[in-house]
């Protein structure tokens, strides 16, 4: 998700841009009971710790994979806590839903989007949950990702979520602490109303490891440590 810069002019729509109508169908019976997309696999109790810069701000972005679930549209998702914290203090708590189908297309779901406001969390007006209010279900990664690919991940124009993806390339280099990679997956992230382009690397069996605003804004985050319980 993009942190957004408000009252930042917003660039020009990239020509790779998707437009017009989208409706998704969605069938209970084409999905599976586990993600395990190699560029996105989902193993309960798995955690994925990084470290970045908002700005010059250091902060830390914890993502555990729960093992909860949720029925959405009738598909149980898997349920993803992820938690930014800054000077050692969470102020940024999100619930992603992810689905994968039987093709290894895994779908975002929705989230449910929690902020730090005097001393306690309340509900951010970009969650949403697909099938609600309009809001539909994007994909976050596909079964079979190719440079050139575009997709949705998201769609809530109410709420702001309308996140695209385009694939750049399959045999990036990436070195985060870590470790070093030589045949990364690299994408880039864009939504018609955030001013930001925002690249992210993922690495087969393990998942998403760097993620660099490259336009619109200063923010970085690299993967430290993968743990489990």
């Amino acid at each position: 998700m993009f942190a957004g810069s408000a009252g930042a002019a917003r660039p020009p729509a990239p020509r790779w841009a998707l437009h017009g109508r989208y409706s998704p169908a969605i069938h209970p019976s084409d999905f599976v009971a586990t993600v395990g997309n190699r560029y996105f696999p989902l193993e309960p109790g798995t955690a994925f710790h990084y470290t970045g810069l908002l700005g010059k701000t250091p902060q830390r972005d914890d993502m555990v994979v729960t093992n909860r679930t949720k029925q959405i549209l009738g598909v149980r998702c898997t349920v993803v806590r992820d938690t930014v914290s800054e000077h050692g203090e969470p102020f940024e708590r999100t619930f992603d839903w992810y689905a994968q189908d039987k093709h290894g297309n895994v779908w975002y779901m929705g989230e449910d989007s929690l902020e730090l406001q005097h001393g306690r969390f309340v509900r951010a007006d970009d969650s949403w949950q697909s099938g609600v209010n309009g809001a539909k279900p994007g994909i976050i990664m596909r079964g079979n990702p190719e440079p050139g690919d575009v997709y949705r991940q998201e769609y809530y124009p109410p709420g702001g979520a309308l996140d695209q993806t385009r694939v750049l390339s399959q045999g990036a280099t990436v070195k985060v602490p870590y470790g070093s990679f030589k045949r990364s997956l690299l994408t880039v992230e864009w939504s018609p109303v955030e001013p930001q382009l925002e690249q992210k690397s993922y690495v087969a069996g393990i998942g998403e490891v760097a993620e660099h605003v490259t336009q619109g804004g200063h923010e970085r985050f690299q993967l430290v440590s993968v743990t489990s319980s």
